[in-house]
Parts: C-alpha cells; structure tokens; sequence
C-alpha cells in the first residue's frame, strides 16, 4: 500500500471510530449511508445478513436431516437451477469441497449448478441430471426471475415433482408454484437480505448440506468473523477491507484485481457479483477483476488495487507474484485462508467490507436499478416474440460470410468497412483507466473459456488495460448492474452465436434460442443508451468465431 493510501486509509479508519460505524452497523443503523440519498429506514430493511451466521445455526439439524433422507432416498445429485446470489455460492461450495477428480465432498451428492439459458449448456446439463436420481433446487428470491423458471420447465417434463424443492422467499410465486406441485420441500429464504448476500442462508446452506459441507463448522468460522467485525474500526478486518478497496478506488486505482489460488477461483467469482453490484452506481464503483491471466509485474497498470487470496501451503505462484508486484509500488494485501471452511469468514469480512465502501462511495450497496432494467428489457422483447414471432432484427454495422458486427456508429468514431476494423476501432477506444469487458454468450465450456482468458492476457499485455469476462446471462445478474450504473470506463465486446440446435422450453412461447438471443439484445440495448463504447459481434458457432476473432485481435496488436 502507497503512502497516500496508507494515509487514506488510517484516516477513514480513524474517523469510523470516532463515529461508532462498527457499533451502529450492528444496530442497523441505515443513516451509516444517508449520502447516498435513501431513506435510513429503507436501507435498514436490508441488513437482514449481518444476523445470518447465528441465525442459521439453528437450522443445521433440520437441513443435515433432509440431506441424510435425501441420501437414504437414493439421490446421487444435486442441482442448483439459479442466477446470481442464488448460483454463485453454490457454486464455490461445488468446487471448493470437491475431491481433486471432481468426486462428492464425504458422504454428499455431487453437485453442479445450471445459470446459463445457453440451448446447449441446457441440453447438455439436463443429460447430466437425468443419468442419475437427482434432486433438483429451483433457486429464486424472488419466485419470479425469468432463468430459473425456465430452467425448471425444462427439468419437470422430465422428471417428477417429488425431484424438486424450492428456495425461496416466503409467499413468493415459486412457493406458490411448489406447494400446488407438491414439491419434496420449501426452504424460505429472509426477505431481509438480498441475494448477493445470502451465501449464509437457505440459499447457499441447503446446496452446501446437499454437497456434504459441515455446516457447523462453516458457521462456526463465520461467527468468529462477525464477532471480529463488531470490533471498533481500527481493529476491524471487515471495515479495514472496505475501507482499503474503496479509498483505492477514490485514488484512481478502482480496478479490485482479484488472484487467486486455483481452488479459490470460485470464491472470486463470488466476491465479484458482491463487489460489482453492490457498489457499481451512481457513476461510480469498484470494478473486479476476477480469473484474469497472472502476468508479469509491469503488465498491470497504477489502476489496479491487488487482493491475493489462498489457501494456507497453497500460494504457488501467487507469492513470488505478490512480492515483485509490491516491490513495482502497486497496491495490495494478501489473505491466506486456513483451509476450505475458511469460506465461512470470508463470507462475512466481504460482506462488511462491501457495504463499509458503500459509505465511502456515497452510493446504496444494497439496491440494484440496472439489473431490475435488465430483466425488463429482456421482458418486453420476449413479449414482443410472442406478438409478433420474431425478435427485433438489428442491421449489422458491417457484416461478412458467417460474422457480422453490431455497434452504434458513434460509439467507434468512423464507420467502419470490414469487421476487423470494428474491432481494431473498439479496441483503439480504450485510453487510460479504462477496462475491456468480454461479454460472451457463449457455452461456458472450458476451452472457450480458457481461449477467452488468452485473449484477456494479450490484450491487457499489449495495451496495458484491465480486462473482464463474463458469460451471458449470468453476468446479467452480476456485473451487469456495473457496467451500465458504474463509471464510463468500460469498453465492451459482446459475442453471440447460434447454437448448435435450439432446445424448447415447454409450456412457453419461446425456446432457450429465443431467451438468450433477447437477453444479449436487451444488453446490449441497455449499453448504447448510455452511449457505452460497445460493439456485437455474431458469429454462425461459437469456436468458429473466437478463432477469427483471435486472429482480428492479433492482427490489430500486432499493427498497434
């Protein structure tokens, strides 16, 4: 940490004491964010989380007894079917626990989580969960998000309702829906705590115990770091983090770089939709940076704030990486997990620290505007699919046999004539502090996913640029919320592609086909209002158009 940021940093630490933040947190005291112009009383109505690490333990017997019957009953699987707050912590528990070939953690069901309405990610997942008896978990806060309803039509016409519970809030229409069913069980989740902070109730519990994670223990390390978090601010992790990322984040080095040992991947995942939603609004925010390549030390830009986190005898490379980019003057800390329970704390620590850089920022961690204007947008074309059999077809900018590129001309200066130039004209937008956004509807599978990061590491190597990468929908429900209500820093590269073949959604006007391509338009509909720098590009498959777009982007390096 620099000298001004130290400096930053102690300073707001200092002033939090003086003014009992700690103490006032714990009291649900909504007034710690009246800057951002909310009501006190309304953002207190969202504090439900701070309670969840004792309030939960007492549901361990009841959720380790339906995990015990659940085995009994000859269920191999479990299935999350969710978005988001309701995927993501799932998700680290899925990966985090497993065995090193993938095996289920002790005696519990190996788990997989389904958050992409990809026709082929779909197809292939329902193969996955019909090949054994698996209990499905239809996830949602709401009972109404568009992904996992359709998710759960794609499944009940194949497997009986008994295969399903619902997670979800109490009187929701998936309760609804579960109890007319008769679904095996309703786990209600607290209508205090919205979804990116719910790792700790029945949204990231019931698939944890599912999984075979100790759910005593994982609690017990998060007691232990809610009671250190109660502590006043200068001897606070929790306030101590936030206060670091955010006062970073004022200094100009607002792109939180995120490396992580390889089983800890997931657990970036997490902290980024916390991160990137919470605190992505009003024009300003933390911007994550989350499974980018690790490079060398004079690859990373002055606009970059360093979290390493690893699991104790598990740095790798991350410690040589941690010294020689310190020694560089960059900024950073490291923290070292004493093994997967450790998940537990971290849970709480960047919970506070989020909504502590809430202050900090003058914004409200706890809404999110632009996601809810997401899912709007995907809603009125999907009603405009019903009414009139097609979606709205967009001319291409420029378009060639098998790609075509989508932009508002404005966006990249002069119109471009060959797609190559689209995208040599995208990529000449991005000036200093700005990041690129990868955002790929696309399988999610790993050699995409594994090329996609190539690129990341070449383009942030060659032009010096922070890069993300997120896969549609999901990031929809993550880091969607920044890129349209953060700071204007953002260039974005969408990718699309027809799938191989288009799966139904039974019961419903449109297929999964249908889903995704509206949800990539609305997204990119929600961009070009804002005039964000942003170009589509289409290809006829999905492996086809990453490697001419490996080729266009070597290319315009190459030239730079």
């Amino acid at each position: 940490m620099t000298v001004a940021l130290g400096d930053a940093v102690a300073a707001r630490l200092a002033t939090w004491e003086e003014e009992r933040v700690a103490e006032r947190l714990w009291e649900r005291d909504g007034s710690l964010w009246e800057a951002s112009g909310k009501a006190a009383e309304e953002i207190a109505a969202w504090l439900g989380w701070l309670d969840l690490p004792d309030e939960t333990g007492g549901r361990i017997d009841e959720l380790g007894h339906v995990a015990r019957d659940v085995r009994a009953d000859g269920y191999r699987r479990a299935a999350v079917l969710g978005m988001g707050g309701s995927s993501l912590a799932p998700d680290l528990f899925a990966h985090l626990f497993a065995g090193p070939d993938g095996a289920p953690h002790g005696d519990g069901l190996e788990l997989r989580i389904l958050d992409s309405t990809h026709p082929d990610v779909v197809r292939g997942f329902r193969s996955w969960a019909t090949a054994a008896r698996t209990l499905f978990c239809v996830s949602s806060k709401s009972g109404s998000t568009t992904e996992p309803n359709a998710f759960h039509a794609a499944m009940a016409a194949e497997v009986p309702a008994l295969d399903f519970v619902a997670i979800t809030d109490p009187g929701s229409s998936l309760a609804e829906l579960a109890r007319a069913q008769e679904f095996r069980a309703i786990f209600d989740g607290p209508p205090d705590v919205g979804g990116r902070y719910s790792a700790l109730s029945a949204f990231g519990l019931v698939p944890a115990a599912l999984a075979g994670v100790d759910l005593e223990v994982l609690l017990d390390r998060a007691r232990g770091m809610a009671e250190a978090c109660r502590r006043p601010a200068l001897d606070n992790p929790g306030l101590a983090l936030g206060a670091a990322i955010a006062e970073a984040a004022r200094s100009g080095a607002d792109k939180l770089t995120l490396l992580t040992s390889d089983r800890l991947a997931p657990l970036g995942d997490w902290i980024e939709q916390l991160v990137a939603e919470s605190t992505g609004k009003a024009g300003t925010g933390i911007i994550p940076v989350v499974r980018e390549p690790i490079g060398e030390a004079s690859a990373y830009g002055a606009d970059r704030y360093f979290v390493f986190l690893s699991l104790a005898g598990d740095r790798g490379a991350l410690g040589a990486v941690a010294g020689e980019l310190m020694d560089r003057g960059h900024q950073g800390q490291h923290l070292e997990l004493a093994d997967p329970y450790d998940v537990g704390a971290e849970f709480v620590r960047w919970e506070v620290a989020t909504a502590a850089a809430g202050i900090v920022l003058a914004i409200d961690p706890f809404d999110q505007p632009n996601v809810q204007e997401s899912k709007d947008a995907t809603r009125d074309l999907l009603d405009a699919f019903a009414a009139n059999g097609s979606l709205p077809s967009p001319s291409p900018l420029v378009a060639e046999p098998g790609l075509a590129a989508y932009a508002d001309p404005a966006a990249l200066g002069d119109e471009p004539v060959t797609v190559d130039g689209a995208v040599r004209q995208l990529l000449g937008q991005l000036g200093e502090g700005d990041y690129l956004a990868i955002l790929a509807y696309l399988p999610q599978e790993p050699e995409l996913e594994r090329r996609l990061g190539a690129l990341r590491g070449r383009i942030r190597d060659s032009l010096g640029v922070a890069t993300t990468l997120g896969f549609g929908p999901r990031f929809l429900h993550s880091t969607g919320q920044l890129h349209k209500g953060g700071p204007d820093s953002g260039v974005f590269l969408q990718l699309t592609a027809d799938p191989s073949r288009d799966l139904p959604i039974p019961g419903w006007d449109q297929t999964f086909g249908t889903l995704i391509a509206a949800q990539a338009l609305g997204d990119m509909g929600s961009l070009q209002r804002r005039g964000r720098r942003a170009l589509r590009l289409h290809g006829a498959e999905a492996g086809d158009l990453v490697t001419r777009l490996e080729a266009m982007i070597e290319a315009s390096l190459g030239s730079s």
